[in-house]
């Protein structure tokens, strides 16, 4: 069974169609590149995967659970949309930190905030602090951040930043972990940091969903690939049939991009 469906998802802001029937499905462990020019609604996808947006028409499911059903109001609900969203764990182009708090506390912040809902938090709370700090903290190690946990922010580089935005979002344990563009805001040598730690996520087969346009990358690390032109998926398949060999004209033109010279 897939681990996530994506069925006939459409998505449209006032009168532009931003997505048009969007249909594919990952498996557990894979990697699915997205990959098109700026403003082909590769973000919006996201975005409507994790729930940012709630699309017009479609269907989204994870583990053979119905996130969300278009003909089925109850699916809609805003109530249930937080649930949804622990299903992704989304890194976003901008990092999007608390400045206020730490890098250990921007880990942690999210799993404290879901346990102090929890009937018995008021009991146990010394002891699920503790475990949740020892897995940020883990987490950052993860990250090669270890002597980094008490700084803040604006005291990071935006590589550490980003990376500190991974361990977020791996905190809350996801099903599937989402990047949108998540070099796009740093220089070639903060761009290697980040995209080192994604292939060793991807070498532990964690799920994950990468917009980006460093296509070099997205060819080696990808299980899979989506080429999106327009709100349509124009091309999709392995890195060899969509790098290598594209059927579609508009794929050979947008990747020649990245070729020439």
């Amino acid at each position: 069974m897939a681990i996530l469906e994506v069925q006939h998802v459409s998505k449209s802001f006032g009168n532009k169609e931003v997505l048009k029937d969007i249909s594919f499905s990952l498996e557990k462990g894979q990697v699915l590149s997205l990959i098109g020019s700026s403003g082909s609604g590769k973000t919006t996808l996201l975005r409507c995967l994790n729930f940012l947006e709630r699309p017009d028409g479609g269907v989204i499911r994870v583990n053979g659970e119905t996130l969300f059903d278009a003909g089925d109001a109850v699916t809609g609900q805003e109530s249930e949309i937080r649930k949804k969203r622990l299903h992704f764990g989304l890194v976003f182009q901008s990092f999007n930190l608390f400045p206020q708090y730490t890098a250990l506390q921007n880990v942690m912040l999210a799993k404290e905030l879901l346990e102090k809902e929890k009937p018995d938090y008021k009991w146990r709370k010394k002891e699920i602090h503790a475990q949740i700090e020892a897995e940020a903290k883990e987490l950052l190690d993860q990250m090669g951040l270890s002597d980094r946990m008490d700084n803040y922010p604006h005291q990071l580089s935006g590589g550490q930043c980003q990376r500190v935005a991974i361990a977020r979002a791996l905190a809350l344990k996801p099903d599937i972990l989402c990047f949108d563009e998540p070099t796009s805001a740093l220089d070639p040598e903060l761009t290697g940091e980040v995209l080192k730690v994604i292939k060793s996520l991807a070498d532990q087969e964690t799920t994950m969903i990468i917009v980006t346009h460093e296509m070099a990358f997205a060819r080696d690390v990808s299980s899979q690939v989506i080429f999106m032109d327009d709100g349509h998926i124009m091309e999709q398949g392995t890195p060899e049939e969509v790098f290598i060999n594209p059927k579609k004209e508009r794929t050979k033109q947008f990747l020649s991009r990245y070729t020439e010279g």
